[in-house]
């Protein structure tokens, strides 16, 4: 039984005043939960441990994707894949952040891969920022939690110019390279986290803007311009399979920029390889029965209970359970991702409280794990989880 602290919720008027406007889901119920995780320090050092491990594997994978050409099998656009191999050669492209779904790791079971959202991870202020604001409020140890994603990704921000563990040259390094940070207009949590980003960069040492899509424009010779400015570093948070297949041509310019070394784009294109719940179907081939890893094919597993998901999809969208005889146990969500390949993946049970609510964790990896939070849901997790911090005790 997982085991939880009720908790005092922060109000909207404070929540709003912090950045945080997505605190009402679309049911009218609220987004954050209230109550907390409790978690062992040895279940947070197993966490931390964990995300370490997977992406060593991640990154062994990346390299056996390249080596034998498999951008097809895990999905990559073909009008991606050169910027991928671009990015992936080139140690200048480093991987800002991104975050793991595990099932397990608390209640004595565990900890399992589900998939890795490297590209565009969610749930990056809720983590960094909300968690630390629950415990101030209830009048907890702030410091109860297994949570420096704030931390980590200032440093992590210092290693662009740095390309190493130790951040202590990146004053005498950084040239002043102008850092433009992105998101789509009209959706204010994908906003409030690029200036988040802004915000963590800036204080980092960068020279930054703030920027709309629809506002740069894009040379495939010169770079990346913002009224008249050119900029030499630039975070979007827009997914790589979305910019392939919906703006064909802004691909290929990206693509050209990167080969003309005009500018470095976080998160890196090789991160979509990443991305892919394909790499779980390298990764068990690379690692078959590793602890952390569930058996993944692009097949049905015969004879065991399973989860079906399309290789590019957010939010449970088109995901479903499957009995050992194929039968569905719980029906596809709506979504839009239905005409990706599909993978399959063994079916673990994600750890349970007393109501039956099931809990995933998210992991945040900035060069090391670094940051904790669950989310709060039924059988599939989806848009209407609820995000639930946690505690240390």
């Amino acid at each position: 039984m997982v085991r939880l602290l009720p908790v005092e919720p922060l109000d909207t008027a404070y929540l709003e005043q912090l950045g945080f406007v997505w605190h009402t889901d679309s049911d009218e119920t609220p987004y954050l939960a209230d109550v907390l995780v409790e978690v062992s320090r040895e279940e947070a050092e197993a966490y931390y441990e964990a995300g370490n491990e997977l992406y060593d594997m991640f990154v062994a994978a990346g390299e056996h994707v390249v080596e034998h050409n498999l951008f097809h099998e895990i999905g990559i656009p073909f009008n991606l894949v050169d910027l991928v191999k671009e990015s992936w050669e080139n140690e200048v492209h480093w991987h800002l952040y991104g975050r793991f779904d595990l099932a397990g790791g608390i209640d004595g079971r565990p900890i399992k891969l589900l998939e890795f959202n490297a590209d565009t991870p969610t749930a990056l202020f809720e983590t960094a920022i909300i968690q630390w604001a629950i415990l101030k409020r209830n009048g907890l140890d702030e410091a109860a939690q297994f949570n420096v994603v704030y931390d980590a990704l200032l440093e992590n921000f210092k290693r662009i110019v740095t390309l190493e563990a130790s951040v202590e040259s990146f004053a005498e390094r950084y040239e002043g390279w102008r850092f433009l940070f992105t998101s789509v207009r009209g959706n204010a949590e994908e906003e409030n986290t690029v200036r988040l980003l802004q915000y963590i960069a800036e204080e980092a040492g960068f020279a930054t803007q703030f920027a709309y899509i629809d506002e740069i424009e894009f040379d495939g010779e010169e770079g990346i311009f913002f009224e008249g400015v050119n900029y030499e570093l630039w975070f979007k948070l827009i997914p790589w399979e979305d910019i392939a297949l919906e703006e064909p041509d802004l691909a290929m310019l990206l693509t050209q920029i990167v080969r003309n070394q005009k500018a470095i784009l976080f998160n890196p294109a090789y991160t979509l390889m990443f991305q892919s719940k394909g790499m779980l179907k390298i990764l068990w081939d690379l690692y078959p029965d590793h602890p952390l890893l569930l058996e993944s094919s692009f097949e049905p597993l015969p004879g065991k209970m399973q989860v079906r998901k399309p290789i590019f999809g957010r939010e449970g969208g088109n995901v479903a359970i499957l009995e050992s005889d194929g039968q569905t146990v719980v029906t596809d969500l709506q979504g839009e991702y239905g005409a990706y390949p599909m993978l399959y993946q063994e079916y673990v049970e994600l750890p349970r409280d007393s109501e039956g609510r099931r809990y995933q964790a998210g992991l945040f990896f900035a060069y090391e794990s670094c940051g904790l939070g669950y989310r709060r849901g039924g059988e599939i997790i989806d848009n209407l989880s609820k995000f639930v911090g946690h505690i240390i005790r």
